[in-house]
């Protein structure tokens, strides 16, 4: 499929599914939410990992088609603000994908510094929390990542949390709505997780 082709159709679904949502202000100019996220997904794609690559990607390529794109920290703001609607389309095309009965859960931790040097001016201090990595033995400091996915491979469900919180309390809210079972390792025994 031409990049053209490939940047339409990306709107269209985008601009199909933020139709189902409330508006996210009532005055004042309305924020690019179909443009951005557009972009950032096919950003995404073509392999550029960060907001200021994709922005002067588009800004150099395709301006013609983004018109009202604005300065990069706007474009940098506005993505960064758009974390509600990206769950909700996330949540949408899941939906859309033909979900069979067997699914995987696993959790894994993002560390961001060594424990012992957590109070130099860390810019996740507030943020991150200390956890305990079982696979590595080891204590860290961070946050703790949870994902689930389909049979295919397919992400299903995610959650970013505090290296503190138990994955036992982040399973019944990704798994809320799916029929069949999920493996998942020891660690989330208990009589909890065993209904689900």
């Amino acid at each position: 499929m031409p990049i053209e082709d490939f940047i339409i159709t990306v709107y269209l679904c985008i601009d199909e599914i933020l139709k189902t949502l409330p508006k996210p202000r009532k005055r004042g100019p309305a924020p690019l939410l179909t443009e951005v996220i557009t972009m950032e997904i096919v950003g995404e794609f073509l392999g550029f990992g960060s907001d200021k690559a994709i922005y002067e990607y588009f800004k150099n390529h395709w301006n013609a088609w983004f018109p009202q794109l604005g300065c990069r920290t706007t474009f940098t703001r506005q993505a960064a603000n758009l974390c509600q609607f990206k769950q909700h389309i996330h949540k949408h095309l899941t939906k859309q994908i033909r979900c069979d009965d067997l699914f995987i859960f696993d959790g894994f931790p993002i560390p961001t510094c060594h424990p012992k040097r957590v109070r130099r001016k860390n810019p996740f201090w507030g943020d991150g929390q200390f956890g305990y990595c079982a696979a590595k033995d080891q204590t860290y400091f961070g946050f703790s990542g949870n994902l689930l996915i389909n049979r295919q491979g397919a992400i299903i469900g995610f959650a970013f949390t505090g290296a503190n919180v138990d994955e036992r309390k982040v399973l019944p809210e990704l798994v809320q709505g799916l029929e069949g079972m999920t493996i998942a390792d020891k660690g989330l025994i208990s009589s909890q997780t065993r209904a689900f």
